[in-house]
């Protein structure tokens, strides 16, 4: 009788802190995932580099957010939280799958439309370490803060820093080695 009792209190218990955690209704959540759409493709891009893989990690990363919602502790903090769990959806693709598809081929695949003038720069970014691209992608690209970054990323924001800082010399160093190659 003792042991039904505590399940019963404890499954209210779970029911009530989800209640808590999760304030957001189904379609808040929706709103809230499209609203953050691109933020989930560029950085699982950063990651990942078949698109088909990107769309796989984003959509586990929403399905993943979904049943997890009660663990949400505030809503401010939802796409740091859902940022989060797409890096882990990416890394977990990532060691099922590690295939890799060369600069050179990637680039011939990407259309020239509005990225023509960022050309290098997407491929400089591209030849950087994992470690360093995420963080760069989140801080430039996405324009998460330093103290953002470290919550997501789960390092000390002194790394965040000196990684900001190497990925910015690595990136001065392969524009400029790509300026004169290419001229």
């Amino acid at each position: 009788m003792h042991l039904i009792s505590v399940r019963q209190k404890s499954s209210a218990t779970i029911c009530k802190e989800r209640k808590v955690g999760s304030q957001l209704n189904k379609d808040e959540f929706v709103d809230k995932v499209l609203e953050v759409e691109s933020t989930l493709y560029r950085v699982s891009k950063s990651i990942l580099m078949h698109d088909e893989d990107c769309e796989d990690a984003v959509q586990g990363a929403i399905l993943k957010a979904y049943d997890k919602l009660g663990t949400l502790k505030k809503e401010q903090y939802f796409k740091t939280w859902l940022v989060r769990i797409l890096i882990n959806e990416c890394y977990n693709l990532k060691r099922k799958d590690c295939s890799t598809v060369p600069y050179e081929e990637y680039f011939e695949l990407v259309k020239a439309d509005d990225k023509e003038d960022y050309r290098e720069l997407y491929l400089a970014i591209q030849k950087l370490p994992e470690r360093i691209r995420i963080t760069i992608v989140l801080h430039y690209v996405e324009g998460y803060s330093v103290e953002e970054i470290k919550q997501i990323l789960k390092i000390p924001a002194g790394t965040v820093k000196s990684r900001l800082a190497k990925g910015r010399k690595l990136l001065k160093m392969k524009l400029e080695h790509m300026e004169a190659m290419y001229g």
